[in-house]
């Protein structure tokens, strides 16, 4: 369809509707500092063949992520070839409404899958497919637990992840709630003296992460013991999904929601997006939890069948009593974390073993240097702090000889300044990490 823009008379008549005399008028409350007037300052237009030209060369300065150690949120895993294979069919990737059963049985079949393999690593009841990001799914849970309870209080670990909690305390104030903190120990974990002291029957969600930011591995059921006591729900947040091919599900620790960002299921960094918000939670919630269940039926000739079984946006029927307004549709994200499962299977576990192992062998060699020791004594996955005689240095060195060096900690943790957090993938080799002792020995 050709796009047709607005007519003068057409503007006239709107113009006219509003009260206002002309187009000036509607941005009056831009200072005139701010306004473009005239023209933009833009170079010529040009062929085809120079367009491609000019995209080629601003391509070419990209640089691919060879030997990374940054983590903190955004994880370099290989991705194998069947995940864009699949998801390049044009079935899927032009499904942007898959709603309509009678047409869209393959992504509803994805989505049902993906539910099912999600509830299966988190000890839950139910998953759903719908979120943005950790950071949204994190807090979609936090505001979620605050209006089934009828509470205002959140409780957040200080260890989660920093761009989470800027994102959960967003919420918290949208909704007139109040949030706080509590601090880390020495091991990296949660305070559980200063999670005791703040529980009161205010208290609607405590909410961890494990791993968390600094890659340190939580023990959750104490920390749910201690929320349910109070009558709060617990929300357990995990950084990079691979861990939980070998760490004991939260559902099974007592979590009343596990989320996080399902990226590192087959999907690329890519700057930061578009990626995936994996929430799941017990049945409890089944008819609260934000975002579209897909669910299996048989039609009339009782042959299986698949059809989006609950769907609590605002959008729908909910309209005001729906529990999020979070509206687009992240199935294509999904169904990379589908397919990346389903090839690896039970090798998930032996990818999550070979990210621990790797992340110790590098720690153990960075430990080893002068002037270098762990920040925290926690168990870790495949993420660790590190303080170091000189963080900027450090990074100076390892991006001069071509790796993306790690995450200085000083920006959002003062107290830990001359920190950095590193992280040990699958796809960091041997040498790489004995080459990365020699830079910064």
């Amino acid at each position: 369809m050709d796009y047709v823009p607005h007519t003068p008379d057409d503007q006239k008549e709107m113009m006219r509707a509003i009260g206002i005399e002309s187009m000036e008028a509607l941005f009056a409350d831009i200072p005139e500092t701010y306004r473009i007037k005239g023209l933009l300052e833009l170079p010529a237009p040009l062929a085809e063949q120079e367009i491609w030209e000019h995209m080629s060369r601003l391509a070419a300065r990209n640089r691919l992520p060879g030997a990374t150690l940054a983590g903190a949120g955004a994880y370099h895993h290989y991705i194998p070839a069947v995940v864009s294979h699949v998801l390049a069919r044009s079935e899927f990737y032009t499904a942007y409404t898959p709603y309509q059963a009678e047409i869209s049985q393959g992504i509803l079949q994805a989505i049902y899958e993906y539910q099912t393999m999600i509830t299966r690593l988190t000890a839950t009841g139910v998953a759903n497919a719908s979120m943005y990001d950790g950071a949204t799914a994190m807090a979609e849970a936090a505001v979620l637990a605050a209006k089934s309870l009828g509470r205002d209080r959140l409780i957040m670990a200080r260890s989660v992840h920093p761009e989470y909690r800027k994102v959960v305390k967003t919420y918290a104030w949208a909704n007139g709630y109040e949030c706080v903190e509590i601090p880390f120990n020495a091991a990296g974990q949660v305070e559980g003296e200063a999670l005791w002291g703040l529980l009161d029957g205010r208290s609607a969600a405590v909410l961890v992460q494990s791993p968390n930011f600094f890659g340190v591995i939580e023990d959750i059921r104490p920390l749910a013991d201690l929320a349910h006591g109070q009558g709060a729900l617990l929300v357990a947040g995990f950084t990079d999904p691979t861990s939980l091919g070998i760490l004991k599900p939260a559902g099974d620790a007592g979590a009343d929601f596990v989320v996080g960002e399902g990226q590192g299921f087959g999907n690329p960094m890519s700057y930061g997006g578009p990626y995936l918000g994996i929430l799941a939670s017990t049945d409890a919630f089944m008819r609260k939890i934000p975002g579209r269940l897909v669910g299996a039926t048989v039609d009339r000739d009782g042959q299986r069948g698949y059809v989006l079984t609950l769907q609590t946006r605002e959008q729908h029927i909910r309209r005001e009593k729906a529990t999020s307004n979070i509206c687009s549709n992240e199935a294509l994200c999904m169904l990379a974390a589908a397919v990346y499962l389903a090839s690896l299977g039970k090798n998930l576990g032996r990818l999550a073993a070979l990210n621990v192992w790797k992340a110790h062998y590098l720690k153990e060699t960075l430990s080893a240097l002068p002037g270098w020791k762990p920040l925290f004594t926690g168990p870790v996955y495949n993420e660790f702090a590190l303080a170091c005689p000189d963080a900027k240095e450090a990074n100076r060195r390892l991006e001069k000889a071509g790796y993306t060096g790690g995450y200085d900690l000083a920006g959002e943790y003062p107290e830990l300044a001359g920190g950095i957090l590193f992280c040990a993938t699958e796809m960091l080799r041997r040498e790489d990490m004995d080459n990365v002792g020699s830079l910064l020995k």
